[in-house]
């Protein structure tokens, strides 16, 4: 699991206007929790008309199910900011 892999999930779900995928793991190193893998931690900046009129919750739970199984077996966390 890499950003870019997270980027075209998203990119080809919600057809954003913006999109940007980063990955964090470095500043995590040693994170209880952590898998230590270098790709575990990302954050996610978007904008969507699909996640436009949708409260804060209801657009991360969207971008959760697009990212189910990935949450579930590589992304240990995901830090999402929709714009």
């Amino acid at each position: 699991m890499n950003e870019s892999t997270i980027y075209k999930k998203l990119h080809d779900f919600f057809k954003p206007e913006f999109l940007a995928v980063r990955n964090d793991s470095d500043k995590h190193k040693g994170h209880s929790g952590s898998p230590n893998s270098g790709n575990s931690h990302f954050s996610v900046t978007i904008k969507s008309k699909k996640l436009n009129g949708l409260s804060r919750i209801d657009g991360q739970k969207a971008i959760h199910k697009v990212l189910k199984n990935d949450l579930s077996d590589y992304i240990h966390a995901l830090s999402i900011k929709i714009i």
